[in-house]
């Protein structure tokens, strides 16, 4: 298996010792009956135990044979997220907002009828 971390690329091997590492937006890869397979993160942790189980703990996956096919469909799909995420964020900020002029119209009012001294 093939992977990368903060440090760089690393490979592990059967008999591997055991490892822990943060990955950030990798692609692993990996060969199984001859046939090499993919799969971009984001994100995540990955865990070596018993010098043979590895295990990737992530928020999201795109599993597939072909690298060029998998980068394209990992681009639209991680764009689309980071849109939805940029939509969100802002009708947060928005409801934040209103939220906060309430909030001042109200202290105005208040301090205009003498209310809050």
């Amino acid at each position: 298996m093939r992977a990368q971390d903060a440090s760089g690329s690393f490979g592990i091997r059967p008999g591997h010792a055991p490892f822990l590492t943060a990955l950030a937006v990798p692609i692993l890869s990996w060969k199984t009956a001859g046939r090499e397979r993919f799969c971009a993160l984001r994100g995540g942790v990955l865990t070596v135990t018993g010098g043979t189980t590895v295990a990737v703990a992530t928020r999201e996956a795109v599993a597939g044979d072909d690298l060029s096919t998998l980068d394209a469909q990992v681009l639209a799909r991680f764009q689309s997220d980071a849109d939805e995420e940029r939509i969100e964020h802002v009708e947060t900020v928005r409801l934040q907002m209103h939220a906060t002029r309430q909030m001042i119209s109200r202290l105005r009012t208040g301090a205009d009828t003498g209310e809050f001294r």
